[in-house]
């Protein structure tokens, strides 16, 4: 039979029951509409959790740390090898805390092709004056335009502009939360005392907000040569050296071929902050699975409608049969049909699921924790869309496939005898 006649014929059935057809298309619809926007709005949030942490946190993080005496003074001497000695206190080495060789280990990482950037940074233990009462933080020494360009610095400065750092001497930029307790703003002055008990008077410009307050109590930054300045050290002190690489999968590998290269300690994103993966597979799962089971609903709405379509329209496939439509073309009949219903409501849900997603990212969001964001997180990954279309294909396809295979069973003669 020809293809132009069985599209005729479908298009008559469908449309014979509109009613019902369009019921099973507002179904698709809206299937595929929640579907969508279920899964933008949660998305989108997971990346919004997740960049909140994993912006600030480097891919692999260099350093040193003062680390325990693997050997005591009598396990050195030979009269006492042989024996049993019993430590008690064992007392960390004097190891430095900065990266030996510093220059030298960027300019070999900077050639990398592995490497997305680098960005150095000095931290240091420090005390807050607020009258006679001390604040414990931390001053971190950064190159503003690295820190900018690897972790979006500038995204939580709420006062005042990062760069004055590198042209205001002595200059400090303070945590939100650390700033209130001591009641400064931008252009106060600031007296910091160093572990060692050096003073200094600095010079606020900056305010910052990470949406982290444990952070936000005890968290400053100041340009690299103040830092230096502060602790008394020289230009190549470096505590810390953050890189960015290309594909972060491979952070576990590089960071332990970086630590046995260059002899230093060293952290990645992916052992540090496992949790935080867990946690966005976790809800993206239940989204997939909330939006997946929308959909099987609808397709059962289909399966439902074309039974009884076939059952009302006997007469109709029996007649077809005795005119010569073979059982293939009645099969191929109602796969169209559910086929149809698919692609309008498909089509229809992408849109309204596109408007709806729209909608949300529209609607107000404050919080103090995060001044940067004004609006709900949506994510418009456009492979949402091809998933969902794709699925409601697939599942009207399925639906529709056992009404027709019952369909082009039927036995003309048998239906006919009964009339």
């Amino acid at each position: 039979m020809k293809a132009g006649v069985i599209l005729k014929v479908a298009g008559k059935l469908l449309f014979a029951r509109w009613k019902q057809t369009l019921i099973a298309a507002i179904g698709v619809t809206f299937s595929i509409t929640m579907f969508i926007a279920l899964l933008s709005f949660m998305v989108g949030l997971n990346e919004l959790l997740d960049n909140m942490i994993l912006n600030r946190i480097p891919h692999i993080r260099l350093y040193n740390e003062v680390m325990p005496s693997q050997h005591q003074p009598i396990t050195l001497s030979k009269v006492h090898q042989r024996r049993y000695n019993f430590i008690r206190s064992v007392k960390s080495v004097a190891s430095r805390q900065y990266i030996y060789n510093s220059i030298a280990i960027q300019n070999a990482l900077q050639v990398d092709d592995r490497i997305k950037g680098i960005a150095p940074k000095i931290s240091a233990q420090v005390f807050f004056h607020d009258g006679p009462i001390d604040i414990t933080g931390v001053v971190e020494g950064i190159d503003i335009e690295k820190e900018q360009n690897l972790f979006h610095f500038r995204e939580y400065i709420i006062s005042g502009e990062p760069e004055n750092l590198n042209t205001v001497g002595n200059s400090i930029i303070l945590g939100k939360a650390l700033a209130d307790k001591l009641q400064v703003s931008t252009g106060d002055v600031v007296r910091v005392t160093t572990a060692s008990g050096t003073h200094f008077v600095m010079k606020l410009v900056g305010i910052f907000q990470s949406g982290l307050q444990d952070i936000d109590k005890i968290q400053s930054y100041t340009s690299l040569a103040t830092a230096r300045k502060i602790l008394n050290k020289p230009n190549d002190y470096i505590t810390d050296l953050q890189l960015q690489i290309k594909n972060i999968d491979d952070a576990a590998i590089l960071s332990k071929e970086f630590s046995e290269r260059f002899g230093t300690k060293t952290d990645d994103i992916k052992t540090s902050n496992a949790q935080f993966e867990t946690g966005s597979f976790i809800r993206s799962l239940i989204s997939y699975s909330v939006g997946i089971t929308l959909l099987i609903v609808a397709g059962f709405g289909i399966y439902n409608i074309l039974n009884m379509l076939i059952y009302e329209k006997m007469d109709t496939i029996a007649i077809l049969k005795a005119i010569g439509f073979s059982g293939t073309n009645i099969k191929s009949i109602f796969l169209i049909i559910g086929l149809s219903i698919g692609l309008f409501g498909g089509s229809l849900g992408l849109l309204f699921g596109f408007l709806f997603s729209s909608l949300i990212d529209l609607i107000p969001f404050h919080t103090a924790s995060l001044p940067t964001i004004t609006t709900y997180p949506v994510s418009y990954n456009p492979i949402f869309y091809v998933i969902a279309i794709s699925f409601s294909l697939i599942t009207t396809y399925l639906a529709g496939w056992a009404p027709s295979r019952k369909a082009s069973k039927v036995d003309p003669v048998l239906i006919i005898r009964g009339k």
